[in-house]
């Protein structure tokens, strides 16, 4: 539980339910394959090596999101809420919750939409815009890393 007072729950692939699972990947799938029309693989092998936080709500799972550790960095991905979810923080709790918990240094590839969302955390924009999947990203870091020390 994150000061937010938001139960954030955290596993890895092995430590899921299949059910667990399926709710994952269902959510993501509806919202960046289906709801942003991006035709792409979703599920791929990052998850067997990723941390897996997420948000249970009244409905099911309501927020997610993964952290790969590639041995330089950690990047945060798949950050998503469920359409019903949307508007209630859960997003920021997570991203909150990780950057609370776990030493970086920390990355990310952001939706431009969502830059100054990233940016409220202290992440800065470290290069130009790009276009994944007919969606505009920018890269991000972590600014705070230097100082990022969880005791």
């Amino acid at each position: 539980m994150t000061n937010s007072g938001v139960r954030i729950e955290r596993a890895t692939l092995d430590g899921l339910t299949g059910r667990q699972v399926y709710d994952i990947y269902r959510l993501r799938v509806d919202v960046f394959v289906v709801e942003q029309t991006c035709v792409y693989p979703e599920v791929d092998d990052h998850d067997l090596l990723a941390e897996h936080l997420w948000v249970d709500g009244e409905s099911g799972l309501a927020a997610y999101l993964r952290i790969i550790d590639d041995g330089h960095e950690r990047r945060i991905g798949r950050v998503v809420t469920a359409p019903q979810a949307r508007g209630h923080g859960l997003a920021t709790a997570l991203v909150a919750e990780v950057l609370e918990t776990t030493i970086g240094p920390w990355a990310l590839e952001a939706q431009t939409y969502l830059r100054s969302f990233y940016e409220g955390f202290g992440f800065v924009v470290t290069g130009p815009e790009y276009v994944e999947d007919g969606i505009p990203h920018l890269p991000m870091r972590f600014a705070l890393d230097s100082v990022n020390d969880v005791s």
